[in-house]
């Protein structure tokens, strides 16, 4: 099941939220963190970072949850610059390693999709590490290439440097 959550269930997901960054991060994931990662590391990020920008509408957070908990999860960011009203950011789409290639990473950025087109959003922008496979469900998804950096971002596990690939999809 996908949904959006709100800043009064935050605090019932957090401890699942912390478990799958941290998983994640441990997994390879290069979404801003790299080893060692604690899980009150991860924890940390949630309360600290998103909860805040959770509770004042900056960030809506959508999870996807089994059976017994929280197992995914992705943020759409608003611009807020007045010549940006139409774009938002897409970040952190993370699936907990054990519940991976069950279709929850494109049900999470298909909720994300239509809430983005309900706020009148039409332009969605992220940036994947080049090396990651989340960057071929990207573009099944209609997502477009529009460049990559190299030397971007630091690999989670060793003291190198990787490109980035920075994608775009319009939503009209």
């Amino acid at each position: 099941m996908i949904a959006r959550l709100t800043g009064v269930e935050f605090g019932a997901a957090l401890e699942d939220l912390t478990d799958i960054l941290h998983s994640c991060v441990h997994a390879g994931a290069s979404i801003g963190f790299i080893l060692p990662f604690s899980p009150e590391q991860a924890r940390q990020y949630w309360a600290d970072r998103i909860r805040p920008d959770l509770s004042s509408g900056a960030v809506d957070l959508f999870v996807a949850r089994d059976a017994q908990r929280v197992v995914g999860t992705v943020q759409l960011i608003p611009a807020v610059m007045p010549n940006q009203p139409h774009r938002a950011d897409v970040a952190k789409l993370l699936v907990h390693p054990d519940s991976r290639r069950k279709g929850l990473g494109r049900a999470l950025m298909n909720a994300l999709e239509t809430r983005a087109a309900q706020q009148g959003r039409t332009l969605l922008v992220l940036d994947t590490r080049s090396s990651d496979p989340s960057q071929n469900l990207y573009q099944s998804l209609g997502f477009q290439i529009a460049g990559e950096i190299p030397n971007y971002c630091r690999n989670p596990f060793e003291n190198r440097l990787e490109p980035t690939t920075y994608m775009f999809k319009d939503l009209q």
